[in-house]
């Protein structure tokens, strides 16, 4: 009876200990896996957006992380300065060498700010080639910053100096970023993303955006999936120098924004959250790695909705 008592014991302890090391072996094999999708990621910048420039990353700590945990992560880069009709040009040649080398029938594209535009043309000329856009701080509706850049004071000569030094400026971060050869037109990707001409570009592609004001769009079209979400925050930690700049232009807005765009104005298909406390910097992790202290890590986004990505099967 006493020997049936201690083979019970040992039996059970035994039961426990195998399924422990199972219970760990999973969640080890769920960590690694978390972020890998079925398609690769391919993050796409916005106006003065780089990859990596002296060794800054754009998407600062969101790569590293997401491949850590099993996705397969590429970097986009397009012109810093141009229209999104014109970036999107490029980010579909892009997607076309990608396709040929990596042996991948499609992508989901991530896209910051103009990012946004630039992923949703390639989608409408070309939707065989991604599988999902998902837009990060996008001004799809336009953004009053460049409403107000366009109607600006100071004449021809304003103007002129205006357009130099952002086309300068652009210049030297193509060069940081080993693209010295692309041509910069600060007007170009200005206007684009004013009022009027994303009015435009709705209109000739129409896919993901909201028939109401701040309402959602369609989220399946052409067998594209569309998400969004944005901050409606500028001021969110004082260590961070660039939220002053933020705070400043955010003073364009009668509405919540991050700085540069307004919360409505970034709704795409699946709003996923419109609200976080972050602006418009914050939304790809930095000023490096600086956030608001009680708002969720901006990496964890990325993290949750790569892993939402992979649980519809994209």
């Amino acid at each position: 009876m006493k020997m049936s008592i201690k083979l019970g014991a040992w039996l059970f302890g035994a039961t426990l200990v195998v399924s422990s090391v199972s219970s760990f072996a999973a969640e080890k094999r769920s960590a690694t896996q978390y972020t890998k999708t079925r398609y690769p990621i391919v993050l796409v910048h916005g106006m003065f957006g780089f990859d990596s420039a002296l060794g800054v990353d754009y998407w600062y700590g969101i790569v590293s992380d997401l491949r850590r945990s099993g996705a397969e992560v590429y970097v986009a880069q397009v012109t810093a300065l141009e229209d999104s009709v014109r970036r999107g040009e490029e980010l579909l040649h892009y997607l076309e060498e990608l396709k040929a080398i990596t042996g991948h029938s499609a992508f989901n594209l991530i896209g910051h700010s103009q990012g946004g535009p630039t992923s949703r043309y390639v989608a409408a000329v070309r939707p065989d080639l991604v599988k999902s856009v998902s837009s990060v701080a996008s001004p799809h509706k336009g953004s009053k910053v460049a409403d107000l850049l366009m109607t600006k004071p100071g004449g021809n000569m304003g103007d002129k100096l205006l357009k130099t030094v952002f086309n300068g400026l652009a210049k030297l971060i193509g060069i940081a970023s080993g693209s010295p050869q692309d041509k910069q037109d600060f007007q170009r990707s200005l206007s684009s993303l004013s009022t009027y001409e994303s009015a435009l570009f709705n209109a000739q592609f129409p896919a993901g955006i909201p028939s109401s004001f701040c309402g959602e769009g369609e989220s399946l079209v052409s067998g594209v999936r569309y998400y969004s979400w944005a901050g409606s925050s500028t001021l969110t930690n004082v260590l961070d120098a660039s939220d002053y700049a933020l705070s400043a232009t955010g003073l364009a807005f009668s509405e919540e924004n991050d700085g540069m765009v307004a919360r409505c104005s970034s709704h795409l298909g699946r709003v996923i959250r419109d609200n976080f406390k972050m602006n418009h910097l914050d939304q790809i992790n930095h000023f490096f790695g600086i956030h608001h202290l009680f708002e969720t890590d901006p990496v964890t986004v990325y993290r949750q909705h790569a892993s939402r990505l992979q649980l519809a099967g994209l």
